[in-house]
């Protein structure tokens, strides 16, 4: 009961900022003060603007917000979300681009489940939906999954992704960002073991911890600095009685952005200062650069304990995936069963999360693997999120990474594609 009035009382400081912030945009901009100007209350109406702003998206999942991309034919092509896949602690949705056929890239998107929403990758799938089919892991907010739905671990998040690259069929390209990387290869090495049909023609790993202790950093040390018994009661918490998970045990998002904010305070003190300042000199406006990058920072996700524990645990202090010991559903997963399926890591020189060497150690588990079907590449001055968002990953890491795809197809891999999609109907109409 204690880690649930924990849970309750980070929302209610979450609810009690955001009132208060509410409160004072109120009182600053009744009509009858703006007879006598003063700055003091365009002071207090930014400041309150700025603060419910910050603590209402707290929990509020960001919209995809891509409503359209412009086609090869040069018209505007609407995008509808499908999606193909449901389970309860995640979806494979698919982003349909009306009017265009089908691509001959067919591109899943593995997300990251590390405390954001999938929609972190928003400018990574738009880049990529001109040229590719995007499919993308969309991970559900374990505070709202019933604790009925049972757990959900490593090994689950294994086994989920080995079904969603199954239903996607063997004509596929599977990219994963960050976090996902170590149990994607373990997806794809369990599946060269037992449906060695269903695995994709390439792998392209981005910068993941696969071998963390191959270049420490802050967070590997973290790791390594602290015992699981105090993780687990430092950082798990029970759902409170606002949220359908009401119970489940989770690292929650709030407890997770304190974290990430307490690294950089000074910045993010400085950025909220002027965005104030903007605010009441009324130079902001609502897709601003600050607000588009706080709406998607500041929006974060409880994770499932028993994923962040067996993480840090398996991953980071046992190195399981790194010393090829990794175990899944009782069954030990050999990395270098993998033997046809050609694998790509992409570093950043200045990752200070995922540092350059521990992604690169993938390419040494892949004994089966022949070298022609290895590759790497390191883009020096690009930091964690640009090696997959940002002028890095457009202009230099994307066109590799496509070029990579179209290598290890049947046949080089279309640019795009002008015919109009086929509706089922019409579809149906030419299978009879």
């Amino acid at each position: 009961m204690r880690y649930m009035i924990t849970y309750d009382l980070m929302e209610t400081m979450r609810n009690t900022n955001q009132w208060l912030g509410a409160t004072a945009l109120s009182m600053a901009s009744y009509p009858i003060f703006s007879m006598v100007p003063n700055p003091t209350l365009n002071w207090m109406a930014a400041w309150g603007e700025v603060t419910e702003r910050t603590f209402q998206r707290m929990v509020v999942k960001p919209d995809w917000g891509i409503e359209s991309i412009t086609g090869a034919d040069g018209r505007d092509h609407l995008i509808n979300i499908e999606t193909r896949v449901e389970r309860p602690f995640g979806d494979l949705i698919h982003f349909d681009v009306q009017g265009r056929d089908e691509m001959d890239r067919r591109v899943l998107l593995v997300a990251p489940m590390s405390g954001h929403y999938a929609t972190l990758l928003r400018s990574t799938v738009k880049s990529l939906l001109p040229d590719c089919e995007v499919f993308v892991t969309d991970w559900h907010n374990a505070r709202d999954i019933p604790v009925s739905a049972g757990k959900f671990d490593i090994e689950d998040y294994t086994l989920y992704l080995m079904d969603f690259m199954k239903e996607l069929g063997s004509d596929l390209h599977v990219i994963a960002v960050c976090q996902p990387a170590p149990l994607t290869l373990a997806a794809t090495a369990y599946l060269a073991e037992l449906d060695p049909d269903a695995q994709p023609r390439s792998l392209t790993l981005i910068g993941g911890p696969i071998d963390p202790n191959a270049a420490p950093t802050d967070v590997t040390d973290f790791g390594h600095s602290v015992t699981m018994g105090q993780l687990e009661e430092m950082m798990i918490q029970r759902v409170g009685f606002k949220y359908p998970g009401v119970g489940r045990k989770v690292y929650p998002g709030l407890l997770q952005l304190a974290s990430f904010m307490s690294m950089n305070a000074d910045r993010h003190g400085e950025a909220f200062y002027n965005q104030i300042t903007r605010v009441a000199q009324g130079q902001a406006s609502d897709r601003d650069p600050h607000n588009k990058f706080y709406d998607e920072y500041l929006a974060v996700m409880d994770m499932p304990a028993e994923f962040y524990l067996s993480t840090v645990d398996r991953i980071f202090k046992n190195g399981e995936i790194a010393s090829n010991e990794f175990v899944v559903a009782g069954h030990k997963v050999d990395i270098g069963a993998i033997t046809n399926v050609a694998v790509k890591t992409v570093e950043g020189g200045k990752d200070d999360i995922s540092a350059p060497g521990q992604c690169v150690a993938a390419l040494d588990l892949l004994t089966g693997l022949p070298d022609s079907k290895k590759a790497s590449y390191l883009e020096p001055d690009a930091g964690h999120y640009g090696i997959f968002a940002g002028r890095s990953w457009r202009n230099n890491i994307r066109p590799l990474v496509l070029d990579f795809i179209d290598a290890n197809s049947e046949a080089p891999a279309k640019r795009s594609r002008t015919a109009p999609r086929r509706s089922k109907k019409s579809k149906d109409m030419a299978a009879e």
